[in-house]
């Protein structure tokens, strides 16, 4: 007995899968598309997330449909260039979610005081604002001289800005605020200047940090960590992808590291939901199971 090509099973003879629409199958051929030539790999991205993205850079960029967008992309780097603004579009605040950077305070720091030294990786760290909420941290509660941070993301115009440490002067009040609700030991104004409508943060901050390009879908571990902070980016992942995640950063935690996630983000329903204990559930804060 054979089946139809029409209506295929899955690949464990089970019951097939359903029809993909042809907005589905448009992006699934560009997403191949962009792994093939520029080795960007999108394509364990949820569905929801890529149309939601490559349907507003349609509408920025005058095309009339994704396969339009995807012949002109394999043939116009610079476009690519322009879409990957549109596929990793950076949204962060500083000090997001401030009970987390209490928690890290609270429960966190007094343990990384026991290391002689600590590092610690930012994964996808968009436009900075968490790499420098967490030096902000690390330097109030004596830990940033010895501490070695890693911020890394897959697009370089937004490494570009985070290296820069210039923030909308407009949202200062908001950082303001989160600040002192993560439990801020000073004034926030202090660790900024603020001139032509933009803040420019200490640079002394983020003097010894690590700014890479790295995928979260195609690299590997590249050092041993005591924290790994990865906020609002699993959220934009397939399971696969999220255990893909996951896995990097237990191999990369040392002996009983720190792994900090978004508030809509959790291992429970991982493939490493079994290696990682809860730490500060509420805040998403987990700590590597011991081997």
């Amino acid at each position: 007995m054979t089946t139809s090509p029409r209506n295929p099973k899955n690949g464990n003879g089970a019951a097939p899968l359903p029809p993909l629409s042809d907005t589905e199958i448009e992006l699934r051929l560009l997403m191949e598309a962009i792994y093939l030539k520029y080795s960007y790999d999108f394509r364990n991205y949820t569905v929801a997330s890529q149309k939601r993205r490559v349907l507003h850079a349609l509408d920025q960029l005058g095309l009339p449909s994704i396969s339009a967008l995807q012949e002109r992309v394999l043939r116009d780097a610079a476009l690519f260039g322009r879409l990957l603004q549109f596929l990793t579009i950076p949204v962060s605040e500083m000090f997001r979610d401030p009970s987390y950077f209490l928690a890290l305070r609270q429960h966190v720091v007094p343990i990384l005081h026991t290391y002689p030294s600590v590092k610690v990786w930012v994964a996808g760290c968009s436009t900075g604002e968490e790499v420098f909420s967490l030096a902000i941290l690390l330097r109030e509660e004596g830990l940033l001289a010895r501490t070695q941070i890693y911020a890394t993301d897959i697009n370089p115009a937004s490494l570009e800005k985070a290296r820069q440490g210039i923030f909308p002067l407009e949202a200062i009040r908001g950082y303001t605020t989160n600040y002192q609700r993560a439990g801020g030991r000073s004034e926030f104004s202090d660790y900024y200047t603020a001139a032509y409508e933009a803040a420019r943060f200490d640079p002394s901050l983020c003097a010894d940090v690590i700014f890479a390009d790295h995928s979260l879908a195609t690299d590997s571990v590249f050092a041993e960590t005591q924290l790994v902070s990865c906020r609002n980016v699993l959220i934009y992942f397939n399971r696969e992808l999220q255990d893909r995640a996951l896995g990097l950063f237990h191999e990369s935690l040392s002996h009983r590291g720190f792994l900090g996630l978004g508030s809509k983000e959790s291992i429970d329903f991982s493939g490493y939901a079994d290696r990682f204990d809860a730490h500060a559930r509420a805040e998403r804060i987990y700590r590597k199971k011991a081997a």
